[in-house]
């Protein structure tokens, strides 16, 4: 039955494989023939589309022969050779021969006629992964529930066509066209039996349980799952098995592979009985806990339980212990095992766990030849379980006593990945690339075991990329070659070095392990592996494997494939990789049932042996009895000092403070790194946020369900104000009201989310921000976790912020704030990379970009002070206390390494107590760093006068273990008498904090509480409190430590599970913000921080000053470290520690080695001050060899002089002085004696807070920190990130150090895959990019260092912003010349009337004056009423003074605000163009042309007009030409609509114009026209796509806006004139249609009415008030005006709030309009705008429509606002050189030159320049007028502004019309601007002129000049001069304008 072609692939040409492949392609009905490796070595890339492919890698039965071919082949497999199908028959997958569809999804609802005995199955073909298809088999050829019983040979028929009797499955599978690579094989193919559910629809039920099958699941992916050779798996949850109901009918019971084993794991807590059950094929996770209803495991148990070790019968040649997952491993138990089962029986067996991968790749690790007997008692003989990696080929049977061993399959999933090809090679065709072969890895593995110390573990990364680089080395040329060539169809095959062979494998082996030591040993086998499994098992027995810790067996003959295995026997080793396997769940569990069974027990007796004086106990008893009385009060008295200044001058620690909540720049750049992100989301195309419509911001914080950090949370939050600030709660806010919006994330957490959701619901308009802090915590899938017994829940997170509702929300925006983002890095994150913010580095260049006052310690620096050459690291091991617990190791082979390690570290600190209180014995019984620690610790609080202290952290994950380790520290503090010296507080996460009432009282003191209800809620309130915190939790959970804390010792953690993440978060706790300041009174000088950032990094524990004897200044040495008030020695200076009261110096030398300790640790305990004093000295001067070269500088002169006799007080005060804080850093002279600042000196909290942390880790994890990989980044940060991912391939780049945070995460994206329990792991669209949810974004940066503050500070400045985006800046300013308002005779109207009175208005005088203060700058117009003197006008001021000047105020947006390109919302999405029906390109471009009599020449506009808008306008019929623009009736009174077109000219405002009038018009219909430019149609066309445009000729491009006024104007005009002739055809007369448009500026944001109350006792009376409306409202109120058509231009106030009553008491006058008006085309026909002029358009247009004796009408009552535009307008032109490529500024006085000099001509409009030059500069041409208001200029026909200081005097030489009696006035100036025919010489001769008054004519062209000069007959009154005659200066081609001046004679 073996395949006939194994071994051939050895010796076949590479063109026969790839012939043979073409041949099975061209067969495949495949359209894209896949390559031969792929074939092979499925990549991971190619995914599982859906939870069913995760499932259905289970129990996928491989057998050995075929496997072993096809897997693991150093070649590619040929297909199984099947019967060529007959001619024309059907080929296609999925279908008969007979062209009959046979998948389970297409025929599931067919009724199958299945005959009788007869069973439905389905089988799996390996082209359809997805689908089953349906066969008909005899059940009599089919396996029983116990996997027994089936006849050989195959009996079926095809439910396709029918055709029966099918006696061979070779036959069968070719009929039905499973085109197999591999014999067809029933056992292998034939998978699950078929089911009719309750509709009648056939499904998937449970898995054929072939022999065997339960234990062989199928490998799952192709890539590395693993971060090491003992990644631990998913689980957390308890071990349970599956029952399934979906059985076929004939079997009532479960099959064997899901039998229940529950009862066994019940009474065997041990992690052997912790399995877990395979989900058999029958279903995914999420479907079978669906149909069943069934809790799942949070991830797969790594170890299953075997119950059968028995030989099983010789059809299947017995089991096989192996599963494949790379996760998994079993640890076999023979003591699960029933009492006489018989060979036979394989009932019963618990299923394994099935792989956490997907990708279907199926696994040959199958046992052979005869099986092989674990020996009994070998754990007890070996001290160690042996770990046994399955390698490569066939591995044997075991049996006997299989509890002693454990067999992992880990690393045979690390060679089966490695021989995947990458894609990234695949893609230049590199077929003929060779994957690196079997022997070659074995050999590689070899040599990475021979170089591993012995105290090192192999690592599955390492493996990993020395298998890439191997391979990328050996097949460089080639990578090269088809990198930079395009590849052909068949490329040469390159020439190769000739491999090595089976045969040298051994030998060559064996070379490698020569030079180890025998830490390594070969054993060769001939015919199997189980040959030498046996002859190492013997070799253990026997004791001669003492040294040995790897044992690698290899199997290699010529003619078969290679087997292999490496057994790891090295004690250390295999209890480290044995202990890895275990979960979180299980590792706590084990340990748990140690403890409670009393297994321990025999630990604790040992220790209690190792004391001299008995058992320690009795000695802490004696002690206890002996210093009962006066010790306690001693120390008491040391602990209590007084705590405040008392009359005699005690000195007291003043040095105590709590930092309160400020902002530092970091947490500002970050918060506004986020809104800047916020902001960008917004203003993307994709519509996801509308900042815009938003009003208020609301949030809730979701924490883990940690107690202390919900209540630090709450702290933050409370301190941070940010509630009062959104406005969310009053300024006496309560705990209760906070705790709404933080929630912790428990079995209560649903509740307050729900009510969060319904506010969201309720609040459209409020943003509300989900933010889940320490988000890595808890990622685990929903689906994996609905057991709501768990505890803690887990797949909360899921739950809730992956619900639909926080998904769809368009209010809710979620932030992810984590240290450890990785684990939302995968190929499937819900994140956008685009929406990650990172914490900014604090170094760019060498440059500080954000000065802070304090240094951040994180992991690098930690790392950094361990390479330094002149520091002690702050990373240290205990070597001591490693060695101690390897020795119990061995001792103890049956406890958990985490039981020994902590009963190891109680003993020390118990000793070390006990050693510093006085029982010296007990020093020999701790290690050197425990000592130094505790020692510290218990003096800390002695050497501040308020009993300051510092904190000791002391890790220990397991919560049983740190309730052990508390009760033993507890019990020896107290029968020490230390009670009052320091707490020891257990830290667990599900509870607060529980401190002694002495220490509350302290604590109390200290922050100043007088609360008498206080506790401390956080460990943050622990501040200067001497104390050990013993930290419990499987992780750490957001807990933030204060900064007193001094050591953290990590020397519990849990070593063996090296995932980046947990390791990161660990020494997260010692992360610290060092002061890089000291702030005092004294200092002179502060130089904590200098420039070498190696120096800020690698920081010592020493005082490390030079100090030179005799001299009393302090010089700094070269090598001076940072920590200039620190004194405790880095690895433990006992000879300078006493322990006596009377002298407790913390200044201490460092010690070379711990010989040296040893040697002078006996000196520790004595009192003597002579003798500390000297072997301080003496260890100042000595540093050995090989120690750290460390200058001291602990004694100054006067204490290195200091007798020996002096009393011990003085020593201590000569001795602190010198290591104070202040003098160390300090330029004076002397170190100062007031005991003030000796006293503050001694603060041990003070020195803590000033450096940081030391940190204590195991030596495994040390090793791992400190050394790096190839590209120079820490061995961690290459580690697999997260347990609940996976890498996607073995083929990834290494890590470089260089990357940023960015190309980190870019890094993970791509190599990073979820496994199946991760909540992103569904989510995943085939091939498409829109998986990132919108408004989801991640916050990360290093543990502790502000982020909470940086997101509060962010929801801060949002509500600000959004507060902002609903406020705008409108001008406020007061009307200008109010005092020479002419004082009305008498009250025309009365002030509540609502129209004015059309007969009264017009006996209202005009006001000539410009009240409008933009016009500040502008020419007072006279009247002859008016007596002006030079204090009513401002003094001119400069140009660009003008906008920045002008006043404005914030108001907040009404709902009737016009709004810019800016504002989306849902109501104007239609109204902007968004609506799905109306494509952004639908409108069309209409010519619309007409003659224009003055201009001499056809005008041609052109309008685009939007489909959606073509209803306002009528086109003719047949050409659809744009004829004409609708127009309403007058009589028309329909309130749904605005009657009269509105026209906006704009230039350069495309964003920021206020285009959208859809809430201004409060939804009205009306007709709205932008008029634009035509170079600037396109970018208005892009942002207002549903906006009419009006485009001007290409002639005014450069014009202002006089030209638009004009031409909207004369279009409207000839627009009236045809809609007259249209509708006069429909029988209504002319004077019917509606005359007026409205002219608005694009600036014009809202609208305001002025509501008067005349209820008073007398008509003058009245009360106002000034609401906003709707322009609707006022629009349609205007045009309801009695007899509008009257009236020539109606306009309003601009709003000010300054406004008065008198103002508007008369409710309508005759003065000028601006920025809003309706303007009569109809009467203003032949008044016309002056298309040339670019300021003062509408002041020149209105002073001719007056006096023309048309009507103007202000309506005091309404009012606009305009809003501050900083962009386009006016300030689009800019007056430049014309000959010059840079942009010079010129000054106005070189606006003008003489006609045809050399003058540099300017690139501007000759209008512009005439504008601006008399603006400026007209007191040159009208000396006589400069503030002269008594004598204005005379201006005919035309306003130009000649600026502030010079008054003008408008008249019109048209006949009939109105101007101002100048009868008596005399003139100081005449102005004739462009003079047409209507000004004659007899007009001019009625005005007077002063005496040397002066006259500017201004015309087109020196001709003209000449003209008008004799027309006009000037030369009779006036003088001229050559010199007197200008231009502007323009180039003759931009038709400069003319001057000609002259004087009166």
């Amino acid at each position: 039955m073996g395949n006939s072609y194994a071994g051939q692939l050895k010796t076949t040409r590479f063109e026969e494989v790839l012939h043979n492949s073409i041949e099975a392609s061209l067969r495949s009905n495949n359209l894209v023939p896949r390559p031969i490796f792929s074939q092979l070595y499925l990549e991971a890339e190619q995914q599982l589309s859906s939870l069913e492919a995760g499932s259905r890698v289970d129990n996928e039965e491989e057998e050995e022969e075929e496997e072993e071919e096809s897997s693991e082949s150093s070649n590619p497999p040929l297909s199984y050779q099947m019967k060529p199908p007959p001619e024309g028959c059907c080929t296609t997958d999925g279908f008969c021969q007979a062209g009959k569809d046979l998948r389970l999804v297409s025929i599931s609802s067919d009724q199958i006629e299945v005959p009788s005995g007869f069973l439905l199955v389905g089988a799996k073909s390996p082209n359809l992964p997805d689908h089953l298809l349906v066969c008909a088999v005899d059940k009599r050829f089919l396996p029983d529930d116990n996997g027994r019983n089936a006849l050989l040979g195959f009996s079926g028929n095809c439910v396709g066509c029918g055709k029966k009797g099918f006696c061979y499955f070779t036959e069968f599978s070719n009929h039905i066209n499973l085109k197999l690579t591999t014999q067809p094989k029933k056992q292998k193919h034939l998978k699950y039996y078929l089911v009719r559910n309750a509709q009648g629809t056939l499904t998937k039920g449970s898995v054929i349980c072939w022999k065997g099958a339960e234990f062989r699941g199928r490998q799952a992916s192709s890539g590395p799952c693993s971060s090491t050779l003992f990644q631990p798996p998913e689980s957390s949850g308890p071990p349970l098995t599956t029952t399934s109901e979906l059985v076929p009918a004939r079997n009532p019971n479960a099959p064997a592979g899901t039998q229940q084993t529950g009862t066994i794991s019940d009474h065997l807590p041990s992690t052997a009985a912790l399995g877990s059950t395979v989900y058999n094929g029958k279903d995914s996770p999420k479907q079978q806990l669906v149909k069943n209803n069934l809790p799942a495991l949070t991830r797969p148990s790594i170890l299953g339980t075997l119950t059968n070790p028995g030989p099983p019968k010789k059809r299947h040649k017995g089991w096989s212990p192996e599963s494949p997952s790379s996760t998994e491993t079993w640890n076999l138990q023979p003591n699960l095992q029933t009492p006489n089962r018989n060979k036979n029986d394989v009932g019963g067996l618990s299923c394994l766990t099935h792989s956490t991968l997907v990708g279907p790749v199926s696994s040959p690790m199958v046992a052979s030849g005869e099986p092989v007997s674990v020996p009994d008692n070998l754990l007890k003989i070996c001290k160690a379980k042996p770990v046994i990696f399955k390698g490569h080929g066939n591995f044997p049977y075991l049996c006997g006593n299989l509890n002693d061993i454990i067999v992992s399959p880990l690393l045979y999933t690390c060679y089966r990945n490695s021989q995947s090809i990458s894609r990234a090679y695949e893609q230049y065709g590199a077929s003929t690339i060779q994957p690196i072969s079997e022997e070659m890895q074995l050999l590689l593995t070899v040599y990475y075991l021979v170089q591993l110390a012995p105290d090192q573990v192999p690592l599955i990364e390492d493996l990993e990329q020395i298998f890439m680089r191997s391979w990328r080395e050996s097949h460089l040329s080639e990578i090269r070659q088809y990198q930079q060539a395009i590849p052909q169809a068949f490329p040469p095959v390159p020439s190769q070095i000739a491999p090595m062979t089976s045969a040298q494998l051994p030998w060559l082996a064996g070379l490698a392990a020569s030079s180890c030591n025998d830490s390594v040993h070969i054993i060769e086998c001939s015919y199997s592996l189980a040959e030498g499994l046996s002859e190492m098992f013997k070799l253990l027995i026997e004791g001669k494997l003492v040294k040995t810790n790897y044992v690698v067996i290899i199997c290699a003959c010529r003619n078969r494939a290679l087997d292999s295995c490496i057994a790891v026997t090295g004690k250390y080793q295999a209890r480290v990789l044995s202990e890895s396997m275990l979960t979180p769940a299980e590792y706590q569990k084990e340990v748990n049932y140690q403890l409670v069974t009393g297994k321990v027990e025999t630990l604790g007796s040992f220790f209690s042996t190792l004391c001299p004086d008995g058992d320690i106990e009795v000695l802490l008893d004696k002690f206890y009895q002996e210093n009962q009385g006066q010790r306690s009060s001693s120390l008491s008295a040391s602990v209590n000092k007084p705590t405040a200044l008392d009359i005699t001058g005690a000195a007291v620690c003043t040095s105590y403070n709590v930092e309160r909540h400020q902002i530092r720049p970091f947490q500002l750049a970050v918060a506004q790194k986020l809104l800047s992100h916020i902001c960008s989301i917004a203003d993307s195309s994709t519509q996801n946020l509308d900042l815009g419509s938003f009003e208020k911001v609301d949030f809730l914080i979701c924490v883990p369900p940690s107690e202390v950090t919900y209540q630090q949370t709450l702290f933050h939050l409370w301190h941070s104000g940010v509630l009062v600030e959104l406005g969310l709660e009053k300024e006496h806010l309560t705990k209760q009201r906070m705790e709404q919006y933080v929630v912790k994330l428990d079995a209560e957490a649903q509740i307050k989310f729900k009510v969060f959701l319904q506010n969201s619901m309720q609040s459209p308009h409020t943003l509300f921000v989900l933010i889940h802090d320490h988000a890595h915590w808890d990622l685990v899938s929903a689906v994996h976790s609905l057991y709501p017994q768990a505890e803690p829940p887990v797949g909360l997170v899921d739950r809730l912020l992956n619900c639909r509702e926080v998904k769809e929300a368009p209010n809710i925006l979620t932030l992810h704030v984590t240290s450890f983002p990785y684990a939302l890095q995968t190929q499937q994150t819900h994140i956008s990379p685009y929406n990650e913010i990172h914490w900014p580095s604090s170094y760019s260049n060498g440059i500080d970009l954000y000065h802070e006052n304090k240094k951040y310690f994180g992991l690098s620096e930690f790392i950094e002070s361990t390479l330094s050459g002149h520091s002690l690291p702050l990373l240290r091991y205990d070597s001591s206390f490693e060695a101690m617990v390897l020795a119990l190791g061995k001792r103890f082979p049956r406890l958990h390494s985490a039981v020994i390690r902590t009963f190891v570290l109680v003993q020390h600190y118990s000793a070390a107590m006990m050693a510093v209180s006085g029982l010296s014995q007990m020093k020999n019984y701790t290690s050197v760093e425990t000592l130094e620690i505790t020692q510290n610790l218990v003096n800390s609080s002695r050497q501040c006068p308020s009993g300051h202290g510092f904190m000791v952290v002391l890790r220990i994950p397991c919560i049983p273990l740190a309730a052990v380790a508390y009760e033993r520290l507890y019990h020896v503090r107290e029968r020490l008498s230390l009670a009052d010296n320091f707490e020891i507080i257990l830290g667990n996460p599900n509870s607060g904090i529980t401190i002694g009432k002495h220490f509350v009282e302290q604590l109390k003191i200290w922050q100043k509480i007088e609360d008498a209800e206080w506790r401390p809620q956080t460990y943050l309130e622990l501040e200067g409190l001497p104390c050990i915190l013993i930290f419990s939790g499987m992780d750490p959970q957001g807990e933030a430590l204060p900064r007193s804390l001094r050591y953290c010792d990590l020397r519990l953690i849990n070593s063996s599970c090296l995932v980046r993440t947990a390791l990161e978060q660990e020494l997260g706790l010692a992360a610290y913000f060092v002061s890089s300041e000291i702030h005092m009174e004294k200092v002179v000088v502060n130089d904590v921080l200098e420039s070498d950032p190696e120096k800020l990094s690698s920081t010592d524990n020493e005082d490390e000053e030079i100090v030179t004897e005799g001299s009393t200044s302090e010089k700094r040495s070269p090598v001076k470290r940072e920590r200039s008030c620190s004194h405790d020695s880095a690895s433990s200076s006992l000879s300078s520690k006493a322990s006596s009261a009377a002298f407790c110096i913390e200044s201490s030398p460092p010690l070379a080695t711990p010989r040296d300790v040893a040697k002078s640790s006996h000196q520790v305990l004595s009192g003597s001050t002579e003798e500390n004093t000297n072997n301080c000295e003496r260890q100042r001067q000595k540093v050995e060899k090989g120690a750290q070269t460390v200058i001291s500088k602990h004694l100054p002169a006067a204490a290195e002089q200091l007798d020996s006799k002096q009393n011990i007080k003085s020593a201590q005060i000569s001795i602190n002085s010198s290591s104070s804080p202040f003098s160390s850093s300090s330029s004076s002279s002397a170190p100062t004696h007031n005991p003030f600042i000796l006293q503050t000196s001694q603060c041990s909290m003070t020195k803590a807070s000033k450096q940081p942390p030391i940190v204590f880790l195991p030596k495994l994890v040390y090793d791992i920190i400190t050394s790096t990989d190839s590209s120079g980044l820490p061995k961690s940060s290459s580690l697999l990130p997260y347990h609940s991912v996976m890498w996607a391939s073995s083929f990834r780049p290494v890590m470089s150090k260089m990357m940023t945070c960015t190309e980190q995460s870019l890094y993970y994206r791509q190599w990073t895959v979820p496994k199946p329990i991760h909540m992103d792991y569904n989510n995943r669209n085939e091939g498409r990019m829109d998986t990132f949810h919108p408004r989801r974004l991640l916050l990360s940066g290093p543990p502790q260092i502000g982020k909470t503050g940086a997101y509060l500070q962010f929801l801060s400045i949002l509500s600000r912003m959004l507060i902002r985006l609903t406020e705008v800046d409108v001008y406020d300013e007061e009307e200008i010349n109010i005092k020479l308002q002419e004082e009305a005779d008498q009250c025309y109207h009365q002030p509540g009337d609502m129209w004015p009175d059309l007969e009264t208005f017009k006996k209202i005088p005009f006001d000539y004056t410009i009240h409008d203060p933009k016009y500040e700058d502008a020419s007072l117009i006279c009247t002859r009423l008016q007596n002006t003197n030079s204090d009513d006008r401002s003094m001119g001021r400069k140009q660009e003074d003008m906008y920045m000047r002008r006043q404005t105020t914030r108001m907040r947006l009404s709902k009737y605000a016009a709004y810019n390109t800016y504002h989306h919302c849902e109501q104007c999405h239609q109204y902007m163009g968004f609506n799905p029906r109306y494509q952004l390109y639908e409108s069309t471009l209409h010519a619309f042309a007409f003659s224009y009599s003055m201009l001499g020449e056809e005008i041609q506009l052109h309008f685009i007009i939007p489909k959606s808008k073509e209803h306002h306008f009528v086109f003719s019929q047949p050409g659809r030409q744009l004829e004409s623009m609708r127009l309403p009736l007058v009589t028309d009174k329909s309130q749904d609509y605005i009657k009269s077109p509105t026209f906006t000219p704009t230039t350069g405002r495309h964003e920021h114009g206020l285009f959208n009038l859809y809430h201004a018009m409060d939804g009205a219909s009306h007709l709205h026209v932008l008029v634009v430019k035509e170079y600037e149609m396109a970018i208005y066309k892009k942002y207002w796509p549903n906006h009419i445009m009006l485009v001007l000729p290409s002639i005014f491009n450069s014009a202002g806006v006089g030209a638009a006024h004009f031409l909207i104007k004369e279009l409207s005009y000839h627009n009236l004139e045809l809609e007259r002739n249209r509708q006069e055809e429909l029988g209504i007369k002319p004077q019917d249609i509606w005359p007026f448009i409205v002219i608005s500026d694009d600036s014009c944001v809202m609208w305001n009415a002025v509501e008067i109350d005349c209820s008073g006792d007398r008509k003058s009376e009245y009360t106002w008030t000034e609401r906003n409306v709707s322009l609707k409202q006022i629009l349609q109120h205007i045009e309801a005006t009695p007899n509008v058509t009257h009236y020539a231009l109606i306009g309003m106030r601009k709003w000010s709030s300054k406004t008065n009553s008198g103002e508007i008491r008369e409710p309508f006058c005759c003065c000028h309009v601006h920025d809003f008006i309706m303007l009569n085309v109809d009467l203003t026909q032949n008044v016309q705008y002056n298309q040339n002029r670019f300021t003062c358009d509408d002041v020149d247009f209105n002073l001719r429509a007056h006096s023309a004796g048309l009507l103007i009408c202000r309506f005091n009552r309404f009012s606009v606002m305009k809003k501050q535009i900083a962009v386009g307008g006016q300030r689009s032109f800019h007056i430049k050189s014309k000959v010059s490529e840079t942009p010079v500024s010129t000054a106005p006085a070189q606006y003008i030159c003489a006609p045809d000099s050399k003058h540099t001509f300017l690139a501007a409009p000759a209008q512009l320049l005439l504008e601006k030059y008399l603006q400026y500069h007209s007191h040159r041409f009208f000396p006589l007028s400069l503030k002269n208001y008594s004598h204005p200029v005379l201006s005919v026909d035309c306003y130009l502004n000649l600026g502030p200081q010079i008054a003008v005097c408008y008249v019109s030489s048209r006949p009939h019309s109105l101007n101002i009696s100048c009868s008596g006035l005399m003139f100081s100036g005449l102005l004739l601007y462009l003079c047409d025919s209507f000004v004659v010489a007899s007009f001019l001769k009625k005005f007077h002129f002063l005496k040397g008054a002066t006259l500017c004519v201004i015309c087109q062209d020196r001709n003209s000049l000449r003209q008008t000069v004799v027309r006009l007959e000037l030369e009779d009154e006036w003088q001229f001069r050559l010199r007197d005659e200008f231009q502007t200066a323009n180039a003759k081609e931009d038709r400069p304008l003319f001057f000609l001046t002259g004087r009166h004679i």
